[in-house]
């Protein structure tokens, strides 16, 4: 018998990864001009390299402590990315490069769905004894 995660691969963690790195790209461009903001994005490839590993798991060495923010979620920490050219109010985002970001991400997300579509439609046609 053949469940789900075998028949999908790690392309259902790709979707999450992808998802995540949507969302730090568009609050990267939505705070394009708030002084002192820094830029995140994920390493898509070691994100998915360790998602297949599983998340580490984080140890609270005091009863006050929080839970880490990101740092259970597909990809793992955002890191902060470095700009070509620094502004005076502290902010790294430069527009250019978090848009092709952002356009590479969802092409690649669209990728990923195709290709799920494909294999349901396989599971579905064997299924069926088409």
């Amino acid at each position: 018998m053949i469940g789900f995660d075998q028949a999908l691969g790690s392309h259902v963690q790709a979707l999450r990864i992808q998802e995540r790195r949507t969302a730090l790209l568009a609050a990267n461009l939505a705070n394009a001009d708030t002084p002192g903001y820094k830029a995140r994005d994920i390493d898509f490839r070691a994100a998915l390299a360790g998602a297949s590993e599983g998340p580490l798991p984080l140890l609270r060495t005091a009863r006050g402590h929080l839970d880490a923010p990101g740092e259970g979620l597909a990809g793992g920490p955002a890191l902060y990315r470095i700009p070509q050219q620094a502004s005076l109010d502290g902010n790294t985002v430069e527009v250019a490069t978090e848009q092709a970001a952002f356009a590479e991400n969802a092409v690649r997300y669209q990728a990923t769905l195709r290709f799920l579509g494909g294999r349901f439609q396989g599971l579905m046609n064997a299924l069926r004894g088409e």
